[in-house]
């Protein structure tokens, strides 16, 4: 029997037999970029069905040359391909290039669909690479593009619009809301100094937590609009206030936050820091640092926060290569480990379509 090219086994990603379902994902997953070129393909000729379930593979396999083919989909006559579009979109946030992020900033102005318009607006406020394409619109000839574009950097409040505003300060159409939203990023920078420089002064050992504690609390609220100088404070002399802007930008959830936290897990020679990096990774739940905390699993300090993490990444695919590794850590002294390594080898299992808790039967009867 021949063997069937890429874009067969692609349409088959709809197909009505449960095992020609699962050989498709199999050769989509592992197909590497040949498979993402088929797969936008079939965004763009594929029935509904197929477009939709193409968009949620390539959203699996998060590979950004898909976005602008993506965003595509918006326009599309299906609600389901819509939202299967948009929902791909979302999830492949933090991977999104500039060119997906402008291909989505030319909506707000060029769409006459509102419904098309808010999409797009929705994704722009989760995209990272979203701030230098509306940038560039507030440079936009036409008024009306230059107010979508300011009104949606002042929404963002991302310290790397600060430029952009100071430039289009002598715009008529934009100027008032580029001096609000100039005194509102300056609020926030002036904040967050001022905390940490709090934080900073305090000697006590046996306060230090507790100050940490309350920094991170009072800082919370902002949001997003800090995540970028969070960042920064990343890189602080003091061990206490990069713990602090590791917690912080872990409990706000910030795909920018992803690298950055994995070169403390990287380079930090504190194991406090080590920790938080780690947990603040988990709670975003990004794939990119799968590798880092398999490599962690043996630090004694860091294996319970590897393995929680581990559990919480949301793209368990990426985990597959390691199902040895999981399956020996179900028997694990440590309770926590035992227990995270058992989830995640349930859910593998899942995606192979291998009966879930099979292997712990099995040895059970031995």
């Amino acid at each position: 029997m021949a063997k069937e090219s890429l874009e067969t086994l692609v349409s088959e990603l709809v197909h009505e037999e449960d095992w020609r379902r699962m050989r498709a994902t199999a050769a989509c997953v592992s197909g590497g970029p040949r498979a993402v070129q088929a797969l936008i393909r079939a965004l763009q000729t594929g029935s509904s069905a197929l477009k939709a379930e193409s968009a949620a593979m390539l959203a699996r396999m998060s590979d950004p040359q898909a976005g602008v083919p993506l965003v595509g989909l918006l326009h599309d006559e299906e609600e389901a391909v819509r939202k299967a579009g948009s929902a791909a979109l979302e999830h492949m946030a933090g991977v999104l290039d500039e060119t997906t992020a402008a291909a989505l900033t030319s909506l707000l102005y060029a769409s006459k669909d509102e419904g098309i318009r808010v999409a797009a607006s929705q994704l722009l406020g989760v995209i990272p690479n979203a701030i230098a394409p509306l940038c560039t619109m507030l440079t936009h000839e036409d008024p009306e593009a230059q107010i979508m574009a300011a009104e949606m950097l002042e929404h963002l409040l991302d310290p790397r619009s600060a430029d952009a505003f100071i430039n289009a300060m002598g715009q008529p159409a934009v100027c008032e809301i580029a001096v609000r939203t100039l005194k509102k990023l300056s609020a926030v920078r002036e904040r967050i100094d001022e905390m940490f420089d709090t934080l900073r002064a305090v000697e006590e050992l046996s306060e230090r937590e507790e100050a940490r504690m309350s920094t991170v609390i009072n800082l919370l609220p902002i949001g997003r609009p800090s995540v970028e100088i969070l960042i920064e404070y990343l890189e602080d002399d003091d061990w206490l206030v990069r713990e602090a802007a590791a917690d912080l930008l872990g409990k706000i959830g910030d795909a920018r936050a992803v690298e950055p936290l994995m070169q403390r897990l990287r380079v930090d020679k504190d194991t406090g820091v080590k920790e938080l990096a780690m947990k603040s990774l988990g709670l975003i739940g990004d794939a990119r640092p799968a590798q880092l905390y398999i490599e962690a699993i043996p630090i004694r300090p860091l294996r319970v926060y590897a393995m929680e993490a581990l559990a919480k990444v949301k793209d368990v695919d990426v985990l597959r290569p390691y199902k040895e590794l999981f399956d020996r850590l179900r028997t694990d002294r440590d309770g926590l480990v035992a227990y995270n390594s058992g989830l995640i080898a349930d859910k593998l299992d899942a995606l192979a379509g291998t009966p879930v808790g099979s292997q712990g039967g099995q040895d059970d009867d031995e």
